[in-house]
């Protein structure tokens, strides 16, 4: 074997050449290129819709390209198939998660595996992986029993257990914790210290600087640069995806709160062992005009909370939950949204969307209460059609044809449109739950002056965020979720990183400026 001269750069493991993808009249990839090396980390960044999800289908087969090639350790290559580029050493996490909640991890991951290996021996392997890269996961749990984190870990187990040579990780810290992301990139590092080649798909360009030796941008389909990261800024990154400066948004000048909007009043939740965890004596009073945030490790309850705030788990005490003067304790969905409550929780395709419905019925589903769309039982498909373009139009919502399946849209897109989706029903309460999960950071600026804009018109917004930066950026007040407990909501001004950090790992004062109730 030739060994690369002194200072050669590592052989492509993996290689795009000029692919070029279309859809119709779209062009999602125009001649794009993209080297992966043995040993590195090489970052993949775009905008929503800048063509990143289509390279990547394309480089592990679940995609054909209409001109281009791939090349593979040098040699060209044609993945007809997943399994094909899986057993070449290609594996990928994808962004949304492919886990049956009924089957417990080792099931699951044996679906994902060739062969038959009994489930003892797998649960064995599976705990060696655990123990090699650091990665916190219980083969015998139930999926459905696990935090969007957990389930995360459990994907990237799964693709480990297949031995890759080269992993695609998408989106892998958009719902994870600080530490949590710590522990990934040091699964990161110990997967290149071994030779393996990772793409890493990440609109956290702090995190690109930090972790990755390249970085690919990505806009409009097309290539338009290869760079250092950490010769760059995050500012400088961001320009290149977008093409111009992502502004920096002002808070909301001051406005005079209004009523309660939601109030919670010693609400208690039994644990029922499932993700979501019990709630214990939760308080928390919000009122029109102002966002307030919850931070807390993943587990902690905020599932729970969420569901139960929506109507998905009904309290036993009608008076627990307040809505706009309402006791809805006891209320359904559909009664919530009707008191002109919107819901956007953490799992957008799925949960928020169905997957398999086109977009004008999966804005049915949620508004179809409203009294506009449909009267005395017929649907008003003209006003239907209004609002979906509507939704499209005012959140840049881009997607191929006219009007796909939900699963056809990329992450951030699908978020912008379920954001939409409940902001235009004109809400007087909003909860959501991860609102910038997987977006980039236009995107991103754009949901959260949005959520602004709806509290200055007088909405109350309860944010539910594993992502501290963007708490303490857009929300007024924070409380902090830990064992099902919920503390007492302190202005931005009067805390920090250091003291929510404190209460999130259960300190029993918060730390200063983040108080138990």
């Amino acid at each position: 074997m030739t060994e690369n001269p002194p200072n050669a750069l590592p052989a492509s493991l993996l290689e795009a050449v000029a692919l070029t993808k279309r859809f119709g009249a779209l062009v999602a990839n125009d001649h794009v290129s993209l080297a992966i090396r043995a040993g590195e980390t090489h970052a993949l960044l775009g905008e929503n819709g800048a063509g990143k999800s289509t390279l990547v289908k394309m480089m592990c087969g679940l995609l054909q390209p209409d001109s281009g090639e791939l090349l593979y350790e040098g040699a060209p290559i044609v993945f007809p198939d997943p399994a094909s580029s899986r057993a070449r050493g290609v594996g990928v996490v994808f962004q949304h998660f492919a886990l049956f909640d009924a089957l417990t991890v080792v099931e699951n991951v044996a679906l994902g595996l060739p062969g038959h290996e009994p489930l003892s021996a797998l649960a064995a392997r599976i705990d060696d992986c655990v123990h090699r890269y650091g990665l916190a996961v219980e083969p015998w749990r139930r999926v459905g029993e696990l935090s969007v984190g957990e389930r995360q870990r459990v994907e990237i187990v799964r693709c480990l257990l297949g031995d890759p040579r080269v992993l695609i990780l998408d989106e892998p810290t958009s719902v994870l914790t600080p530490d949590e992301s710590e522990n990934l990139f040091r699964t990161v590092d110990l997967l290149t210290d071994e030779g393996r080649a990772v793409l890493f798909i990440s609109h956290k360009l702090d995190e690109v600087r930090r972790l990755c030796h390249r970085a690919t941008v990505l806009r409009g389909g097309r290539f338009i640069a290869e760079v250092d990261p950490k010769a760059e800024t995050a500012g400088s990154l961001a320009r290149l995806m977008v093409g111009a400066e992502v502004p920096r948004l002002p808070r909301v000048l001051e406005h005079e709160l209004g009523e309660p909007r939601l109030l919670i009043r010693n609400l208690n939740i039994p644990g029922d062992g499932s993700r979501g965890s019990a709630l214990r004596d939760v308080n928390l009073e919000i009122r029109a005009g102002e966002i307030v945030g919850i931070a807390g490790v993943a587990g902690n309850g905020q599932t729970t909370l969420f569901e139960v705030l929506s109507g998905e788990k009904l309290a036993d005490d009608q008076e627990s939950i307040v809505i706009d003067r309402v006791p809805a304790g006891g209320l359904g969905p559909t009664e919530r949204r009707a008191l002109r409550a919107g819901f956007v929780p953490e799992e957008r395709l799925g949960h928020a969307a169905a997957p398999d419905m086109r977009l004008s019925d999966n804005v049915l589903l949620t508004t179809h209460s409203d009294g506009a769309i449909v009267k005395l039982g017929v649907v008003r498909h003209s006003v239907l059609n209004a609002r979906f373009q509507e939704i499209v139009k005012r959140f840049d919502v881009r997607f191929g044809g006219r009007d796909p399946k939900a699963r056809r849209l990329s992450g951030g897109n699908l978020q912008k449109f379920v954001i939409g989706r409940e902001v235009l029903r004109d809400p007087v309460l909003i909860i959501v739950d991860q609102p910038t999960w997987g977006v980039d950071a236009a995107a991103a600026a754009f949901i959260r002056n949005t959520l602004r804009e709806k509290a200055a018109e007088g909405c109350a917004v309860l944010v539910i965020s594993q992502d501290l930066d963007e708490l303490l950026e857009f929300t007024d007040r924070i409380a902090v979720m830990c064992e099902g407990r919920l503390t007492v909501p302190v202005p931005v001004a009067e805390t920090s990183r250091e003291a929510i950090g404190l209460a999130m790992g259960g300190a029993e004062d918060g730390g200063e400026g983040v108080h138990a109730a």
